[in-house]
């Protein structure tokens, strides 16, 4: 038997039954409506500032909003990634982050955020190989030339990173591990002051990610001896890698990938990552991003997040056999 609803009843889920749907819901529709924030732990000019700027640009485009990158440079991008674990989780705020965070989580005992606990990850973006440049008065040419002139000469070759704990650091220091050679590290506000310093004669080499050394390279500012991926970057066919030139099995490649503040909306997460699906996929983006010596890599969040933990797994063993002390 049915039972008939007290009028005020019936009067209350007819009105229900009007109202608009919760917000979370209309986030994917809505989302964004203001400029979003797009924080770099890097100063202008590097891999990370420019693959911010490429991808920026385009999901500004898409989404009809301004992508405003915001440099926040030091600690080996430490200080972006508090930035952002302590902004709004609103999907106003992201972070493009290099493989410099995978190495802090091994590196640095007090860090102000958690990695993987604070962040939601968006998507990767595109990886890259790091690039070993010298003096182009050194007389070296090769990986082999290196290791015999730091042989000669144990501790007295300076090489510059873009920082302590990033990638073109931890670079330098398997290097130093696999071959056994002596050579100091001097920690930059980025690499591409290091290679300014190159270029100026105040370090002899330089360890940095290829997109930003390029134009210094192509200008014979600077002397590029190897790449640090396995095998040769497509975008600089040229450079032979580090394993190829004496040291088998080194590999040191960088990568990028947009994160958010943990318990940003799944909706918004969901908007953002096919976003930016769509841009890796332009052909346009793809190409100029391979101009500059990176290769676009999108991802869904599940394989960002898995990717991550693999990272600092991996790189917490390069620290702990380098003899690296946690800071």
């Amino acid at each position: 038997m049915k039972t008939a609803l007290h009028p005020s009843l019936a009067l209350l889920f007819a009105t229900v039954a009007t109202l608009p749907s919760p917000v979370f819901a209309a986030q994917p529709q809505t989302y964004p409506t203001k400029p979003v924030r797009f924080v770099v732990g890097f100063p202008p000019g590097g891999a990370v500032d420019i693959v911010a700027r490429v991808i920026g640009k385009k999901l500004g485009e898409s989404m009809n909003v301004p992508f405003v990158v915001d440099n926040r440079p030091g600690a080996g991008s430490a200080i972006g990634a508090e930035v952002t674990a302590k902004a709004p989780p609103d999907g106003y705020t992201l972070f493009l982050t290099a493989g410099s965070i995978a190495i802090n989580a091994g590196l640095q005992k007090h860090l102000p955020y958690d990695a993987v606990k604070d962040f939601s990850a968006v998507s990767l973006v595109a990886s890259t190989p790091n690039v070993l440049v010298v003096q182009p008065s050194l007389p070296v040419k090769t990986v082999a030339d290196l290791i015999k002139l730091a042989r000669a000469k144990p501790g007295q070759l300076n090489f510059g990173s873009g920082g302590s704990g990033t990638m073109t650091h931890l670079s330098g220091e398997l290097l130093k591990v696999m071959t056994g050679i002596q050579i100091t590290h001097v920690a930059y506000k980025g690499a591409p002051l290091a290679v300014v310093d190159v270029m100026a004669g105040q370090i002899q080499m330089a360890i940095g990610a290829l997109p930003g050394a390029l134009p210094q390279i192509r200008a014979g500012q600077v002397r590029a001896i190897a790449v640090t991926t396995t095998k040769r970057s497509p975008s600089a066919p040229d450079i032979p890698s580090v394993a190829e030139s004496g040291v088998p099995g080194y590999e040191a490649s960088n990568w990028y990938g947009i994160l958010a503040p943990v318990g940003t909306p799944a909706p918004v997460m969901t908007r953002l990552n096919s976003a930016i699906g769509h841009a890796l996929h332009d052909t346009e983006i793809a190409e100029s991003l391979r101009r500059q010596g990176l290769e676009p890599m999108p991802s869904t969040p599940d394989e960002f997040a898995r990717y991550l933990k693999s990272e600092i797994a991996k790189w917490t063993k390069v620290i702990r056999a380098a003899g690296l002390q946690p800071e």
